[in-house]
């Protein structure tokens, strides 16, 4: 069996810090940059209208430079800056884990190229599968629906 060494957690940490560290020097250094994320793992605060968050594809690319720049901050696990978004220039504070990084720019260079994938907290795990036996009993509260459910087995 094949072990996929870019999903390992000595991968994750070696890639992690990489990234952490790059774009640590390139603030040390003034330099604006820009950022390929992953949008399934962004928060968005306020959440984007859906009008714009369905523009998105997969991933998205962030342009770090003016306001957004400045407003960046870079912590253990995750980079945040605030950024505005569509025609009316609608404010948001944007959360991305450093694993949700897929590439950092400096211009069009590519300067970091992350392979691994972030790793989904338990908690996540549990609020989903809360959420999907929440859904699961409102089904079932529903006569018709138990009736359904039966016939099919």
């Amino acid at each position: 069996m094949t072990i996929n060494l870019f999903q390992t957690p000595e991968y994750r940490t070696l890639i992690q810090t990489h990234i952490f560290q790059s774009i640590d020097y390139l603030f040390q250094k003034n330099q604006e940059f820009a950022l390929a994320c992953e949008v399934k793992y962004i928060t968005f605060n306020p959440e984007l209208p859906l009008s714009i968050k369905e523009s998105f594809e997969d991933t998205v690319l962030f342009i770090l430079s003016g306001y957004t720049f400045e407003s960046a901050q870079l912590e253990d696990n995750h980079f945040s800056f605030e950024a505005g978004f569509g025609s009316e220039n609608f404010g948001s504070t944007i959360s991305v884990p450093l694993l949700a990084i897929k590439q950092v720019f400096v211009g069009d260079n590519p300067i970091v190229i992350n392979l691994a994938q972030p790793v989904i907290e338990i908690e996540e795990i549990k609020e989903e599968s809360a959420s999907k036996q929440s859904s699961m009993e409102a089904l079932l509260n529903n006569p018709e629906n138990k009736k359904l459910l039966k016939k099919k087995k």
